[in-house]
């Protein structure tokens, strides 16, 4: 039975609220920020701040400064170990475990009733009310979405009943029934943690089932989804699954994989829809076929901050609201939401497209770049070469990490690829150039370094064996779930972890196959 005619009703019903972001853009936002401050003037961190006086968005700036994890890290474990009213109102019982800081530790971002009601659920409902204006002709409730999520972590010694691992191990636990009825796997299977029992049972849960729509990260699904090819002995996902006509992605950028999956689909009857959705919260939906380019939930428990890319690394850098940006403009964003979290900067960059309404696009991290030689290579860039050079010499990339490689004595810098294609070029050094050649056209400052080979040499790569990068994921504690390969560091640290693993195993290089070591200085 097809019950996608009974939901239109709910989640359409929901589109003329948005509307209101076309005009009213400030108000809704300073609402958003007034019932934050309201609900939590009796915590701790509201009392610290006076939160009961704030009238306005310029006294809340005064008064409480931009902060990161690190700031907040103790109050957090107060919050973990059972301590009530300390960055949100009540006690906290479940919190989304996310990568490390550059400490090494594991971030544990609060989820609380409010946020998973307010943003997480909310933000997931959004998405379904713009995919159903998007395509009328869905029948997207005469199936199961199958969701691929994390599992609850086991490292930290807990009180009883709370309750730390991926995001998604929390959004499936406390899914509303009804919402049960129409997903696939199990809960038992969607929650273990070992990979290597689950993604068997993921398969066999799923290979017959009648999926209308999938939901996570492209690269975790394309291992997923290539395994059901394999059983099912089949080319296309729509020989397996016929009735599929959406895949729900968001966590990296969907350019690298958007040729696997079309090459894997019936592109007849498939869409995509991009999402940005992370432990800190679901901040935007794609609400156009013809860009992807994602609207601002601008009321959904979050209040948006953006700090002009110039100014990220000041000491007190300058920060906007929502009505004070610039559409081209690229900014780090900091949130005020109902988790606790206070004008916290999330390490995300984006890229006002549009603003009205406000329309952004994920630029990269803060913290993942390359700037050794003066470059400022970003994530943005990386993705944009990448995707161009695969396309060119008809390769599939799964995964993609780069660093730099510093001068010698006898050497200029350069930055090393280290690559695991799924299908790759006929020539390795035709795809490595035609990055280098991309990144030039689309980053002024990379095109100046390498202007005549005088500051940078050529980049170099190294098509890793396969597998490599899900070993250095499980190595970390990160396999699985949501988690993500970083794809610009500005030193070696991951790169040459990396290449260890792959050398284990065997290795095809173009340039020196043994990047020299760093200097002290860097």
């Amino acid at each position: 039975m097809d019950f996608t005619p009974f939901a239109r009703h709910h989640f359409l019903s929901r589109l003329p609220q948005q509307v209101r972001y076309i005009d009213h853009a400030d108000a809704v936002q300073q609402g958003e920020l007034v019932w934050l401050v309201e609900k939590a003037a009796l915590t701790k961190v509201g009392r610290r701040h006076d939160f009961s006086t704030v009238r306005t968005y310029r006294e809340f700036a005064a008064r409480v400064p931009l902060c990161r994890y690190e700031d907040i890290r103790t109050q957090v474990m107060r919050m973990i170990n059972g301590e009530r009213d300390v960055l949100w109102p009540g006690r906290t019982m479940n919190f989304a475990q996310s990568s490390g800081t550059t400490g090494g530790k594991s971030k544990y971002i609060p989820v609380t009733t409010d946020s998973l009601r307010r943003n997480h659920y909310q933000g997931a409902s959004d998405v379904m009310s713009h995919y159903m204006n998007l395509n009328p002709a869905t029948r997207i409730f005469s199936g199961k979405g199958l969701i691929l999520g994390g599992s609850f972590a086991t490292e930290l010694q807990l009180p009883r009943g709370v309750r730390v691992g991926d995001l998604s191990a929390t959004l499936i636990e406390y899914m509303n029934p009804m919402a049960n009825l129409f997903r696939i796997p199990s809960k038992r299977v969607a929650l273990l943690a070992d990979w290597s029992k689950k993604l068997p049972m993921l398969v066999e849960g799923c290979m017959d089932a009648n999926v209308t729509n999938l939901s996570g990260v492209p690269s975790w699904f394309l291992t997923l989804i290539k395994a059901v090819l394999r059983r099912k002995g089949a080319a296309c996902l729509h020989e397996v699954w016929p009735n599929l006509e959406v895949f729900f992605h968001g966590g990296i950028d969907f350019g690298a994989y958007r040729s696997q999956y079309e090459s894997l689909c019936d592109m007849s009857r498939m869409h995509f829809l991009d999402t940005y959705n992370a432990s800190e919260g679901f901040f935007a939906v794609q609400s156009d076929w013809g860009s992807e380019a994602m609207l601002l939930l601008l009321d959904a428990g979050v209040f948006y901050e953006f700090i002009p890319l110039a100014e990220v690394e000041s000491e007190q850098p300058r920060t906007l609201p929502v009505w004070e940006v610039e559409a081209g403009q690229t900014y780090e964003l900091v949130i005020t939401a109902c988790n606790g979290l206070w004008r916290y900067r999330l390490g995300d960059t984006v890229t006002v497209e549009q603003t009205h309404p406000v329309k952004i696009r994920i630029a990269g991290r803060t913290a993942s770049y390359i700037n050794a030689f003066g470059e400022e290579l970003m994530v943005h860039n990386a993705d944009h070469a990448i995707t161009l050079a695969a396309q060119e010499t008809q390769a599939q990339v799964r995964d993609y990490t780069a660093a730099p490689v510093y001068a010698t004595t006898t050497t200029r810098g350069r930055h090393q690829w280290l690559v695991e294609f799924d299908v790759p070029p006929a020539d390795l050094q035709t795809f490595i150039t035609a990055v280098d050649r991309h990144l030039k056209e689309v980053n002024s400052d990379y095109e100046a370094k390498r202007q005549g080979g005088l500051f940078l040499d050529p980049p170099t790569i190294v098509a890793v064996a396969r597998g490599t990068f899900e070993r250095w994921l499980a190595s970390t504690g990160r396999l699985g779930g949501q988690r993500k390969v970083p794809r610009l560091c500005n030193d070696r640290h991951i790169a040459d972890a990396v290449l260890q693993l792959h050398r284990s195993i065997g290795e095809n290089t173009i340039g020196c196959p043994t990047p020299p070591k760093p200097s002290p200085e860097k």
